[in-house]
């Protein structure tokens, strides 16, 4: 029985798993459960997959690799054609989120908030949803993401592909990085970054330097570079160090989660403001997920790019940074540009 095959027995079985592509990867690996039972982390000591929501006072749950079938095999690629949708974008929302965002704006001009990510929810009616061919669809779409499908019976089931490492770590050595800025991609055309852009980019890697400065030795910040996510491209600068001897694990993912690039600046003005403000429970949506100590490793990613399936109604999750210089209608766009990766394979 191969991945996709144990990925289809334990979802009719109604057991948890949590089946992942790790970016430029050729293998594929899962997670699956012999048990329906919630368990949760809060040390992160545990050997297992993590799936952890936005806000860290919630908590991350946990499949341990002591109750799980764990499985690593090779990737074989599908060959199939992607048929076009005509998902249309949720205009209803528009009014909403342009409001919240020149609110964001307002706030950011009028006190000490720098920058503060603003996201919403978009449902999409589903006829029809195919697990294991949507899921593929994914895998072929994002070779550079993090691909996963993650189901539990009493929670639920994501799928994403996200651009983003939270943080990568083996023994004391780790590795992040900072992400921000967004523009969609036009193959024929000079990639030009606005001011607005590379601010909200320097803001977070600064958020990073700073807040690792008393956990980590060795700190090395890259050159920002762009990259290519989907139909998206964006800023993002590699950071690695070593944690002092005195240091866990848990102490490195409360420094960086949740980071600047999907909450904001200052972390706990920017949090109190997305959640007094979105009108919305963003749930696993900007939390993180991955292999957690797995022989001694660790690789988090932050869960954008993704959508939560609930019978026949899709809930894809969108968001975009706002400074200063933010504008509204633009912010909107962004969005609508985001949500088409996740349309794309509905």
């Amino acid at each position: 029985m191969n991945i996709f095959d144990k990925i289809t027995a334990s979802y009719q079985l109604k057991l948890p798993f949590a089946v992942y592509r790790k970016p430029k990867a050729n293998g594929i690996s899962g997670f699956f459960m012999n048990d329906d039972d919630v368990v949760y982390t809060t040390d992160f000591c545990e050997s297992g997959f993590v799936f952890a929501p936005f806000n860290a006072d919630e908590k991350a749950i946990l499949f341990s690799l002591d109750k799980a079938e764990f499985v690593t095999e090779k990737l074989v690629e599908d060959h199939f054609d992607f048929e076009n949708n005509n998902i249309k974008d949720d205009e209803k929302s528009k009014e909403h989120h342009i409001t919240i965002v020149k609110k964001a704006i307002q706030q950011i001009a009028t006190s000490n908030l720098q920058k503060v990510v603003i996201s919403r929810k978009e449902m999409v009616d589903i006829t029809y949803f195919d697990l294991l061919l949507t899921y593929k669809k994914l895998l072929k779409s994002y070779p550079n993401a993090f691909v996963s499908v993650w189901f539990h019976p009493k929670i639920g089931m994501w799928l994403g592909a996200t651009p983003e490492t939270l943080l990568q770590i083996e023994n004391k050595s780790f590795k992040t990085m900072s992400l921000a800025g967004t523009q969609v991609y036009q193959s024929k055309k000079e990639i030009i970054w606005k001011s607005k852009e590379l601010e909200e980019q320097q803001l977070v890697t600064d958020f990073i330097e700073n807040q690792l400065a008393n956990i980590s030795s060795n700190l090395k910040i890259d050159k920002t570079e762009t990259i290519k996510a989907g139909n998206l491209l964006h800023l993002r600068t590699k950071v690695e160090g070593v944690l002092y001897e005195n240091a866990y694990l848990k102490s490195l993912i409360r420094a960086l989660h949740p980071t600047p690039a999907v909450c904001g600046l200052p972390r706990n003005t920017s949090k109190k403001f997305i959640l007094e403000n979105e009108n919305y429970h963003r749930s696993f949506y900007t939390g993180f997920l991955g292999e957690l100590n797995i022989n001694k490793k660790s690789a988090l990613f932050v869960n954008l790019r993704c959508m939560e399936i609930e019978e026949n109604q899709a809930s894809i999750y969108v968001g975009g940074g706002i400074t200063k210089d933010s504008n509204a209608e633009k912010e909107w766009l962004e969005t609508v540009s985001k949500s088409k990766t996740m349309k794309k394979v509905l």
